[in-house]
C-alpha cells in the first residue's frame, strides 16, 4: 500500500488509490473510485461509486463527492462544500440512472460551504468563493460568489485578483505572470 489511510477510514473494493495520498478519519471511499497521487482527504470525507480525482487534489474536511463528479489535478474543495448529482430529488423516486456529470477543471478552488449544483464544468483555476451557490458553468480563471454565484472578477493560476490595465492586461502580484484579456475570457501569457 504506497498511501495512508486513517484506521477508521472505510475503503471499499476495486479503488485505485495513488501514491502518497492520504485519508484521514472517519472518511469512506466507495466502490471503483480513482484517486490520484499525492491526493489528501479529510476528516469525515465520503467520496462515492465511480468519482475521480486527479493528482494533488485537496479535500478538506465534511465534503460529500457524489457519483457523477471528476476533479483534474490541483483542485481545491473547502471544508463542508456541497456537490449535487440529481437535479430534482425525491426521496420516493429512485434517479440513479440520472445523475448529472460535473467537472472540476485543474486548479480550481472552491470555498467552504459553496454549493455546486451538478451538470456544470468549474474551468481552469476559476475561484468559488465561500458559501456561493453555484447554478452555471465557471470560466476558467473566473471568481464567482453569491447566491446564485455571479462573477465578480478573475484571479490568477495562483488565486490572487488580478486588475487590468487599459491595453487589456494584468500580472500577478505573487507569480509575476502576466494575463491578457481575450474575447470570452482570459489567457495566461
Amino acid at each position: 500500500m504506497d498511501y495512508f489511510a486513517h484506521e477508521t477510514a472505510v475503503i471499499d473494493e476495486n479503488c485505485k488509490i495513488g501514491k502518497d495520498t492520504k485519508i484521514w478519519h472517519f472518511s469512506h471511499i466507495m466502490s471503483n473510485c480513482k484517486i490520484g497521487e499525492r491526493c489528501n482527504l479529510g476528516q469525515n470525507v465520503v467520496v462515492s461509486p465511480n468519482v475521480v480525482l486527479g493528482e494533488n487534489v485537496k479535500v478538506q474536511n465534511n465534503v460529500s463527492i457524489y457519483s457523477g463528479v471528476t476533479c483534474e489535478d490541483d483542485v481545491f474543495l473547502g471544508p463542508s462544500m456541497v456537490f449535487t448529482n440529481v437535479i430534482n430529488p425525491r426521496s420516493a423516486i429512485i434517479r440513479r440512472n440520472k445523475y448529472l456529470k460535473t467537472k472540476v477543471k485543474k486548479g480550481a478552488s472552491i470555498g467552504a460551504n459553496a454549493t455546486i449544483i451538478c451538470g456544470i464544468t468549474i474551468g481552469e483555476y476559476a475561484f468559488i468563493g465561500a458559501g456561493s451557490v453555484v447554478t452555471k458553468d465557471v470560466l476558467p480563471f473566473a471568481l464567482v460568489v453569491g447566491n446564485p454565484s455571479k462573477q465578480i472578477g478573475w484571479v490568477s493560476e495562483y488565486g490572487h485578483t488580478l486588475i487590468f490595465n487599459d491595453d487589456g492586461f494584468a500580472k500577478c502580484r505573487e507569480s509575476k505572470k502576466y494575463y491578457k484579456m481575450v474575447e470570452g475570457g482570459i489567457e495566461k501569457l
